[in-house]
């Protein structure tokens, strides 16, 4: 007796369709499993066993062969088991196949028979979507996740028994409901940033455009403050957006169990972090912080702490907004179009070199500095220095709030879009888009060129330049790149301030 089910595995953050084919015959009792399983799959037969006895079912006492198809697949965790389950069934002739074989199942079973909710559900629904079908059967903890996706049917199955249920057309659907864009806490509000205009005006410019900014100061002097506040003032995610950062955090082990579409992902990982931890990998690979701040801010502070190849490692995702972890059988690519935000000290000490404070020896100041490289840090569009604010500052009214501050960044955006498309900002233009949309007259031309004479720009540089002032005229509202936008965008790029 032969019977076949679909379900689908995680490869990276999408998911691909398996077949799952079980043969039952006579011979001694034995379950074999084949179709490159790992252990977690291997140790499905044990729960699949439990599970259907404790739900009141025959487990077939004859040889049984499953196999995952295609066979030349890794497939990994535990959310083949209702599937294999459903197949026994279906073989064994104790629920009818013809129905099941056109609904996907996914879903990890406990020894009672009860479903357990799996993570990487909202991949596996879209994936369901574009092969057709019924629809899709998962734990009724994943259903609301598994709504997000727009004309898909979504059975939420609580036991086995209910496969028997949905095998007779006797289950509802699982009700449509609409999902919360963007839900979750607010993000701190700009206003606690006092004293640091010319980091506040940095912080605008880098919301405004998507661009990477680095600001070195002294401890205490707001760094961090202003970082936790950047997604405060960034543009909404569009749904999109949305739908693609909640696949990436569920297919991370945090999915959207409310139905709640997720926030722009602010990650601040710690400067111990490894290469893999920072742009993914293990077996099979993994997303790494890169990609769960895709769509957001990623976070590096004290960067100087960070080790020289963790951070050699963003330099390749940051020029192509992917990275791809290559294995001797596979190769995953995930996306990572995050916007950098670094902050790290002038010198071990923090308090810099021209400080009397500071007792750091030179070569502590070298090795400290050696840790960012040149071509890293020609990545960054903007450097911004920042000192200490002062008591009067610090005392005074809070500044601009992020509501008033996302306004104009909202409006540069929308003036971005319409020039490159959805979604689009200034930061992704590509060298032929900045010949289209950047056009210098001989004044801004000429101030460029000193700028470039007295920075040593790199050909790198120069492309970041003009897209700063890009942003700037679109914050100004302007059509054309000024003098007085390159000028900025230099000052920027060397001090930080404008």
């Amino acid at each position: 007796m032969l019977a076949r089910t679909r379900t689908l595995a995680l490869h990276g953050v999408d998911a691909i369709p398996v077949d799952v084919e079980i043969d039952i015959h006579r011979g001694l009792p034995a379950f074999s499993l084949v179709g490159l399983p790992d252990a977690a799959v291997r140790e499905s037969r044990e729960r699949v066993r439990a599970a259907i006895v404790n739900c009141g079912f025959d487990f077939p006492l004859a040889r049984i062969t499953a196999n995952l198809a295609p066979a030349d697949l890794r497939k990994a965790g535990p959310g083949f088991d209702l599937a294999i389950a459903a197949a026994i069934l279906c073989a064994s002739e104790q629920i009818p196949e013809r129905p099941l074989a056109d609904w996907w199942l996914a879903g990890e079973l406990a020894l009672d028979g009860s479903i357990r909710g799996l993570p990487g559900v909202l991949a596996m629904t879209e994936e369901a979507a574009r092969n057709g079908g019924c629809g899709i059967a998962i734990a009724a903890a994943n259903a609301a996740e598994a709504r997000l996706v727009e004309g898909v049917t979504v059975a939420a199955l609580a036991t086995l028994t209910d496969l028997a249920t949905l095998a007779r057309g006797e289950l509802p659907p699982a009700p449509a409901t609409s999902a919360h864009e963007n839900g979750g806490p607010p993000f701190p509000d700009l206003a606690d940033v006092r004293g640091q205009p010319g980091l506040r005006r940095g912080l605008e410019v880098a919301a405004a455009g998507g661009h990477g900014a680095l600001v070195i100061g002294p401890p205490g002097a707001g760094k961090s403050l202003a970082a936790r506040r950047l997604p405060s003032i960034l543009p909404p995610l569009s749904r999109s957006e949305a739908i693609e950062v909640t696949k990436i955090a569920s297919v991370a082990g945090r999915p959207a169990l409310d139905g709640t579409l997720a926030q722009r992902p602010f990650r601040a990982p710690h400067h111990t972090i490894s290469p893999a931890g920072l742009v993914g990998g293990g077996s099979p690979p993994r997303p790494g912080e890169i990609t769960l701040a895709h769509r957001g801010v990623l976070f590096l502070d004290e960067l100087g702490e960070f080790a020289r190849s963790t951070l050699e490692a963003l330099r390749q995702p940051l020029e192509d907004g992917r990275v791809t972890i290559a294995r001797a059988r596979d190769a995953v690519t995930f996306p990572a179009r995050f916007q950098i935000f670094a902050a790290a000290n002038p010198c071990p000490c923090g308090h810099g070199e021209d400080s009397r404070q500071c007792n750091c020896r030179p070569d502590q100041i070298r090795a400290y500095a050696s840790r960012l490289s040149g071509a890293l840090a020609d990545r960054f569009d903007l450097s911004m220095l920042v000192e200490q604010p002062s008591a009067d500052a610090l005392g005074g009214d809070p500044g601009e709030s992020s509501a008033s501050v996302a306004e104009r960044v909202l409006a540069a955006r929308h003036r971005q879009e319409a020039r490159l498309g959805p979604g689009r900002c200034n930061a992704s233009m590509t060298e032929s888009e900045l010949a289209v949309h950047v056009h210098l007259g001989a004044e801004a031309g000429a101030v460029l060129a000193n700028g470039h004479g007295s920075m040593g720009l790199s050909g790198r540089g120069w492309n970041r330049v003009l897209k700063v002032a890009r942003t700037l005229a679109d914050l100004r509202g302007l059509d054309a790149v000024g003098a007085a936008e390159i000028d900025s965008a230099l000052i920027m790029r060397r001090r930080g301030s404008t």
